[in-house]
């Protein structure tokens, strides 16, 4: 397991420690990651914030920094996803709207809870991610089903650590993520144990009226017009297997004001492939500047 940072925290979220970081001062940022991931993910883009705004960036319980509870002490359904960062941020006492990125399984969860806190936000960095039912045009990823297998699709995850070891190759595009960066996505999930939420997530994908988180998705798509008044940037890698270009048309439905930076070249882990452009033009974004 990697160490904390030196900004690292730890809160209490219903008996269990999320880990978050907490760095540097100014109006707030909540930045919020996805499966296979953790706060790692964000760190480019803390470093590029920091010095004028309070970076507050969570691993998710069962990832990252965070206890990885068992199933019989955590439902890792997307409803309890959102309820946990509401009471993150509720603990936070924040006294000015925040500024939320999110990518990935971050946009679920975080759109989930700024539908209902629409006041709280000030406005909204889109990656590669949704936060509505999967397109019908959109047919479900190979990867995607084969990690649903039950059976084959635990011992692929949790035994072979396939999922997270397959994103640091499949998830950058341009270049070949370095030795070093992959190992550092991949050191909380060094076992069985700590795969947990890895697969979890997977299994969560609501494909249909039936599953269980189906309701959480529903409700959060159909509240996503209270947020239309938001300044919103959409950072979008065009070569993702899963948060393709269906899932970018209909972001640009509900949100046709939104400035969109689309990368023909990138894959899911846009921070990482595209960070020399894409970085600075969240900065700028967030705080406020004018981009063309």
């Amino acid at each position: 397991m990697p160490a904390p940072f030196a900004d690292s925290q730890f809160a209490t979220i219903s008996g269990h420690r999320m880990h978050y970081r907490d760095a540097g001062a100014g109006r707030p940022v909540i930045m919020l990651h996805g499966n296979p991931n953790w706060s790692y993910y964000f760190r480019n883009l803390i470093d590029s914030l920091k010095a004028t705004h309070r970076c507050l960036v969570p691993d998710h319980i069962g990832c990252g920094l965070s206890d990885k509870p068992a199933d019989r002490d955590y439902p890792y359904r997307l409803e309890r996803r959102i309820s946990d960062i509401t009471e993150w941020i509720d603990g936070l006492q924040l006294t000015e709207p925040v500024t939320l990125i999110v990518h990935d399984w971050g946009g679920m969860i975080g759109c989930g809870w700024a539908v209902e806190h629409v006041e709280q936000v000030e406005r909204l960095v889109i990656l590669n991610t949704g936060a509505f039912p999967l397109p019908k045009q959109k047919p479900v990823p190979w990867q995607l089903r084969l990690a649903r297998t039950p059976g084959l699709g635990s011992l692929l995850v949790r035994g072979f650590n396939a999922f997270s070891e397959g994103a640091v190759r499949s998830c950058v595009t341009r270049c070949p993520m370095p030795a070093d960066v992959a190992r550092s996505y991949c050191a909380p999930y060094d076992s069985w144990s700590n795969r947990r939420a890895v697969h979890r997530f997977v299994q969560d994908i609501p494909l249909n009226e039936q599953h269980p988180s189906w309701v959480a998705v529903s409700k959060t798509a159909q509240g996503l017009h209270r947020l239309q008044s938001k300044p919103m940037m959409i950072g979008w890698g065009a070569r993702d297997f899963v948060f393709d270009d269906h899932f970018l048309a209909e972001w640009r439905v509900r949100f046709p004001q939104a400035h969109v930076r689309y990368f023909p070249d990138c894959g899911h882990y846009i921070l990482e492939d595209a960070q020399e452009e894409l970085i600075p033009l969240i900065s700028d974004f967030v705080r406020g500047k004018e981009i063309s």
